[in-house]
């Protein structure tokens, strides 16, 4: 009599009726025993399922994977909850969940699965919607971008060189006119002056729309600028730090990274009440973290009700498959940190 045929494996039979998958398999990889539910989810017969190694009713593409998994079970690790797929007699593939035991005195392994075919093809589904609607959302940001950098350059093309221009024939009118009244002299001073804060306002503007130095120079060189800018704009010292390769970043996420702490900064001018800013970039593991913090007025988390410029943030790291995550208590300041994998 063999190992899998002893008395103690009568209890097989309380099994029969189960609707799970429920078998006996040997130490060489065949099967030795199995309830109708294998035969009817498979569509063999119980002879062609003993006549073949089990891994040939395997799937191609998890072979290698329960052949690793087998080899730690037959070590005395118990298999809980793992999925692979199998192939039925009619060409159609179904997905299982098994766990399993190996008794090593009998040299058997004692295995139950559950189908999970419906479950994975509605995680599927899932997927795919997901991914139909974040191709759509990159596509309306992208195009949003594109409205934004064309805007951009029609400010600083155009209407910047526009104004130079009226600069430029105010200064001319000036220095042509040598006669003019002490006051019209002045007028034409203040006039050149707000020319220039004219100037210098729209490419702040066209800027903020659209960074084209973060196409030439990258994220760093922008986020460097801008905190600097800041800093001279608002009074508040706002420092920025690097600590990770900017090069695995893909265009996306710099430009998500550029709008999030644009929205940041925004956020700490109105609401903060802070007197220092500061942003950082790091790699932590498999990761890079972006956060921003001040040392503002802060608010209760749990309390607070969300502005327009936290569910910008929030939505741009969802589109990246970022987390987000906001700390602040009344007094003690904000900090926004935004994890992502490394691309």
């Amino acid at each position: 009599m063999s190992n899998w045929e002893d008395p103690e494996f009568e209890m097989f039979a309380f099994f029969e009726l189960t609707p799970d998958l429920v078998c006996i398999a040997g130490k060489d990889g065949y099967f030795r025993k199995v309830n109708p539910a294998v035969i009817g989810k498979l569509g063999y017969t119980r002879e062609e399922l003993f006549a073949k190694p089990i891994s040939s009713f395997i799937h191609p593409d998890d072979k290698d994977l329960t052949h690793r998994e087998r080899t730690k079970l037959l070590k005395g690790k118990a298999l809980v909850n793992f999925q692979n797929r199998y192939m039925t007699k009619n060409g159609k593939t179904v997905w299982l969940e098994w766990t399993s035991i190996y008794i090593p005195e009998k040299e058997v392994v004692f295995a139950i699965a559950k189908d999970i075919t419906q479950g994975k093809q509605r995680e599927k589904e899932i997927e795919e919607k997901y991914k139909k609607f974040k191709s759509l959302a990159t596509h309306f940001k992208s195009s949003l971008e594109e409205n934004k950098k064309y805007l951009a350059v029609e400010l600083h093309e155009e209407l910047a060189q526009l104004a130079s221009v009226v600069k430029m024939d105010i200064d001319s009118v000036g220095s042509s006119e040598p006669d003019l009244q002490e006051s019209s002299k002045n007028r034409i001073g203040h006039a050149l002056a707000v020319s220039d804060l004219l100037i210098n306002s729209i490419r702040r503007i066209s800027f903020s729309i659209s960074p084209n130095m973060l196409e030439d120079l990258g994220l760093d060189a922008a986020l460097e600028w801008y905190c600097t800018e800041f800093s001279i704009l608002n009074e508040i010292p706002c420092r920025f730090e690097s600590a990770y390769d900017e090069s695995c970043l893909t265009n996306e996420i710099r430009l998500d990274f550029f709008r999030i702490c644009q929205e940041a900064l925004t956020n700490i001018i109105y609401h903060a009440g802070a007197e220092n800013a500061g942003i950082s970039i790091t790699e932590n593991g498999s990761n890079i973290v972006l956060t921003i913090t001040d040392d503002g007025k802060g608010f209760n988390v749990k309390d607070k009700k969300e502005t327009r410029g936290l569910t910008s943030i929030r939505e741009r790291v969802t589109s990246i498959n970022g987390q987000l995550t906001i700390q602040s208590k009344p007094g003690k300041g904000t900090k926004i940190s935004v994890t992502i994998a490394k691309p």
